[in-house]
């Protein structure tokens, strides 16, 4: 059966037309709760065997707009697992150096090695995205970016490393309640920006920008997920079963051993 959120390669998007809501596709929130701890100990599992076998790895990219949830996905899906093979990679605005070199620089250096899952909290996209709708570089430049980004997504692929994006779609009235949350709490108040709000007002170029960007970028190497989001606990379900059933697919086992355990006697003096 074909993923609920995958967005097919070739398929012009429309977010409008893409629910946000969890519920319509999930109702029992209590079910899902109950399985997201077992499927948390499922990939743990899996991260331990893939990190073992050092012969492939896995890239999530999480993008989404400001309060989408992408903080709070890696924090819920990968609890438990062993920190030693899981790196996250942030991409906030590029420095002088960074700037100095291609776009792709920057991210190259953070793809996971073998045997190690990378989670990019922002990505690459960043340059189709921010980029475009802020008018930080003109057309015939971001334009040409969608055809090297899924050139360096082949790539990455053809070096073992499988990879899932994923866009934690928010609708306008969840994101405010989620900023007033923010300001109403001094505990989270660190986590809103007044630049969140002018971003806000270019909801729609954003809107535009991810549609482009799933659309183009969607390959059967390196799909795209438009993930419901504003359930912050159909997210965190559908999310981590997703990166759990593409483990299994990939199917890291145990490296063999080419002695036998019982030459060795651990209780000689």
């Amino acid at each position: 059966m074909a993923h609920p959120h995958l967005i097919l390669p070739g398929k012009n998007l429309k977010l409008k037309d893409l629910s946000t809501r969890g519920k319509d596709f999930h109702e029992d929130r209590e079910q899902a709760d109950a399985e997201l701890p077992e499927l948390r100990l499922e990939l743990a599992e899996l991260q331990r065997r893939l990190y073992a076998e050092g012969k492939q790895s896995l890239l999530v990219v999480l993008q989404a707009m400001d309060t989408g949830g992408k903080d709070g996905t890696i924090r819920h899906v990968f609890r438990g697992v062993n920190p030693q093979g899981v790196h996250v990679a942030s991409f906030k605005q590029p420095s002088d150096r960074e700037l100095k070199h291609d776009f792709l620089w920057r991210i190259h250096r953070e793809v996971p090695g073998r045997g190690m899952i990378g989670i990019f909290n922002r990505s690459h996209y960043e340059d189709v995205l921010v980029v475009r709708v802020e008018k930080i570089a003109p057309k015939n430049i971001w334009s040409e970016r969608y055809e090297l980004i899924n050139q360096f997504e082949s790539l990455l692929t053809h070096n073992n490393t499988r990879i899932l994006k994923f866009f934690l779609h928010i609708s306008p009235e969840e994101q405010l309640e989620r900023f007033r949350a923010r300001l109403e709490n001094p505990d989270k108040r660190w986590k809103f920006s007044p630049h969140d709000l002018e971003h806000r007002k270019h909801w729609e170029k954003y809107q535009n920008a991810y549609e482009d960007a799933l659309t183009k970028c969607s390959t059967k190497e390196a799909p795209w997920f438009a993930i419901p989001a504003d359930q912050k606990w159909y997210r965190n379900w559908v999310i981590c079963k997703t990166i759990v059933e593409t483990l299994q697919d990939m199917n890291p086992q145990y490296p063999t051993i080419d002695w036998e355990p019982e030459n060795f006697d651990l209780d000689e003096p």
